[in-house]
């Protein structure tokens, strides 16, 4: 069985340990520069982390929280389901040196897959 392992996102400010059998999107159709996608061969899921332009009118888990929803709306997600919202660390990575701050949001969207129903 393949091992899980760490890939470097946005050009190694951090990483993401993914599964066995993750695939790496930008490989196989162009990604925009703002999101890493990793799809599964075997179950059809995807995870993308997304970088989101700071909005003013939101501050704290209370951004991570508009933009996820905003996310979701504009995909036309009939379900939004938050799990967790956390602070992530800046010490040790790249981006301490350009935010004050950063929320990691971990949640689930019920978004349909091109013309197919969610």
């Amino acid at each position: 069985m393949e091992p899980t392992r760490d890939y470097p996102l946005f050009g190694g400010a951090f990483s993401a340990t993914l599964p066995p059998g993750a695939l790496d999107v930008s490989d196989l159709r162009p990604v925009p520069d703002n999101q890493e996608v990793f799809c599964h061969r075997v179950t059809d899921q995807s995870l993308i982390v997304e970088l989101l332009e700071l909005q003013a009118h939101v501050q704290g888990q209370e951004a991570a929280r508009y933009h996820f929803e905003d996310v979701g709306g504009v995909q036309g997600a009939r379900a939004l389901q938050v799990d967790s919202v956390q602070p992530l660390l800046l010490e040790n990575l790249a981006l301490r040196s350009c935010c004050q701050e950063a929320w990691v949001l971990s949640g689930k969207q019920q978004v349909a897959k091109e013309n197919q129903q969610p």
